[in-house]
Formats: C-alpha cells, sequence, structure tokens
C-alpha cells in the first residue's frame, strides 16, 4: 500500500488515516489514488471509520457494495464490522491500481453482506463464501481472539481478514473474467475443469485434507479449480502488495527495485515474484531475530509461479 502526502502540509498520510497530525482531516479519492480534503466524507465516517470519498447516496465506493451489516444492537459488532470494512477498502483501492471496479470498469460489481456470529438473540453460524456476485464476510473474525483461534483450529498461521476478502472477490473475478473464452481455456488447462462438482470436492477435501504438494500453493487450494484460483489470486494480491508497500517506506535490497517502483504498473509476473521471495527472505529473517513468525512461510514452485503468472496477466488486463 502507498503512503500519501497529505494535501495540506505534505506530511505522511496512510491509508487508515481520518486525518494528518497537522490536525487536516482527510479523506481518501480511489480513482485519483491520493488522500483529499475531507470535503465529501463517506456517510459512515463517522460509525466506523470510513476514510473514502462519498460517492453514491452519501456514501463511498466500498461501503456501497455492502448490502448487510452485522447486527448492531449487539454492541461488539460495530467495531468489527468496522475492521472488516477497513479491510475490504484495502483490498478494493489495491484491485483499482489495476482498473477495476473504477468508473472506466463497465463490469459489473461485487455485493457483500458483513455478516457476524453475534446477533441480539445469541450465537449463530456464518460461512464466508461467495455466491452469483453476492460475498458473505464472517466480521466475527476480525476479533483478535477468535482470529487467533481459528489460524491454530485450521493449521492456518496466515489467516487474516484482508486474506479472507482478497480470497472471496478472487471468485467473483473469475466470473468476470471467464466471460472471456481465451481466458477459460488456458484457466483450464491449469486448474482443472471449474465445472466439477463443488459440493462433492470439498466434502471429498475435508474428508481427506490433501497437503499442496508441487502443484498448490496451499492444501485448501487442492479441493477444487475454484479454489485454487482463489488461493493463487489471494497470495498474488500478498505478493503485490508486500512489494508495493516495501517501496512506499523507502526499504530495498541492492538487487531490487527502486524507491519509486509501482508494482501494480510492473508488466512481468516473474520480476514481481522474484522480488517479492527476496523481500520476504530478508524480513523473514529480521522477524526471527525478535523470535516472531516468518512474513511469508510459503514456497512458490515452478507449477505454482506459473499459475500465478496467468493470474497476474488476467487481473492486469481487466
Amino acid at each position: 500500500m502507498q503512503i500519501f502526502p497529505c494535501p495540506t502540509c505534505a506530511a505522511p498520510v496512510y491509508f487508515h488515516n481520518l486525518a494528518c497530525r497537522c490536525g487536516a482531516p482527510v479523506q481518501f479519492d480511489p480513482d485519483a489514488q491520493a488522500m483529499q480534503g475531507a470535503d465529501s466524507p463517506c456517510a459512515n465516517r463517522a460509525d466506523i471509520g470510513c476514510n473514502w470519498r462519498a460517492e453514491t447516496e452519501g456514501l463511498c465506493r466500498s461501503c456501497a457494495m455492502t448490502e448487510t451489516v452485522p447486527d448492531l444492537r449487539a454492541p461488539e459488532n460495530l467495531p468489527l464490522w468496522s475492521k472488516s470494512e477497513f479491510a475490504k477498502r484495502w483490498v478494493l483501492a489495491n484491485l483499482a491500481r489495476w482498473g477495476w471496479f473504477t468508473p472506466a470498469d463497465p463490469g459489473a460489481r461485487p455485493r457483500f453482506r458483513m455478516l457476524s456470529e453475534r446477533t441480539a438473540h445469541g450465537e449463530t453460524d456464518v460461512i464466508m463464501g461467495h455466491a452469483d456476485g453476492l460475498i458473505t464476510i464472517n466480521v466475527t473474525e476480525a476479533s483478535d481472539a477468535v482470529l487467533a483461534e481459528r489460524q491454530e483450529e485450521f493449521g492456518e498461521l496466515y489467516r487474516t481478514m484482508i486474506g479472507h476478502v482478497r480470497h472471496e472477490i478472487a471468485h467473483f473475478l473469475q466470473l468476470r473474467l471467464s466471460e472471456d473464452a481465451e481466458f477459460l481455456d488456458r484457466f483450464r488447462q491449469l486448474f482443472g475443469d471449474e465445472r466439477a462438482d463443488y459440493g462433492a470436492a470439498l466434502q471429498a477435501h475435508h474428508a481427506d485434507p490433501q497437503p499442496p504438494g508441487e502443484t498448490h500453493i496451499t492444501g485448501y487450494a487442492t479441493a477444487h479449480p475454484h479454489e485454487d484460483w482463489a488461493e493463487t489470486i489471494a497470495h498474488l494480491l500478498h505478493l503485490v502488495d508486500l512489494v508495493d508497500s516495501v517501496a512506499a517506506t523507502h526499504l530495498s535490497l541492492p538487487e531490487g527495485p527502486g524507491q519509486d517502483y509501482d508494482a501494480y504498473a510492473e508488466p512481468e509476473a516473474e520480476t514481481l515474484l522474484t522480488c517479492a521471495v527476496d523481500l520476504s527472505i530478508a524480513v523473514n529473517h529480521v522477524n526471527r531475530a525478535l523470535d516472531l513468525p516468518d512474513l511469508y512461510p510459503f514456497v512458490l514452485t515452478e507449477p505454482v509461479r506459473e499459475k500465478l503468472r496467468f493470474a497476474h496477466g488476467a487481473l492486469r488486463r481487466g
């Protein structure tokens, strides 16, 4: 993610900021990819800290995509909703760098249900997922305690709310891209036939989970071509944003790109992947000095890199 200059004093402003340290209120314009004076704030600014520019009926582009919010009669849901919407804004801002869901994009937009397991009437089940353009996000996992518990339960140290949003929106992107027969042919060559019975495949996966092996980025990616794509896209977005964030903070490696490098403008996926791996190895070394987990504990085999290269080209073409 970029770091932005304050429109009033030019001091650094971060993506989550509602105001600069000089006191000037700011708002994010996803089309300009810039922080501006807060003269047209989103209607959700006061409630959930949304700092985006209003567009539709007082809501910003991101908040307008949310059709259902969690039960706010349960008081703990407001901060969970706020953190989940922040994750959604982060992912949408990243995708806008490639032209997705901008005014120039004529295609459909995803719709979101932001639901919580906690309601005024007690606990309820919420399953994250995507169905025909409608994405369900379980905001309960925005709780640090719940997230840590499920990271342990599912053996997924890398399980995060931004990761969930990236994974689920990847399913929607596949719908959009599959309108192109050329994309679909290449997709089936690399990921398999997505017309295979999805329910039966998930049932088989949960009954006998498989390791990723040489051909998949995660174990869950082995379940079905839909999940292989979603996991691949989520990791692609992780890695591109990693490189972009490193450039924004003016960190670099001797053999890496310079400070003005734009990871989203990079046409060569292999350049991005190599840079991201080198950076993650360097940060892993730093983390180990503090006895912290590795930043990116995944191995990118050549079959996985081929999928990532294809996914990168598809998203950049839009």
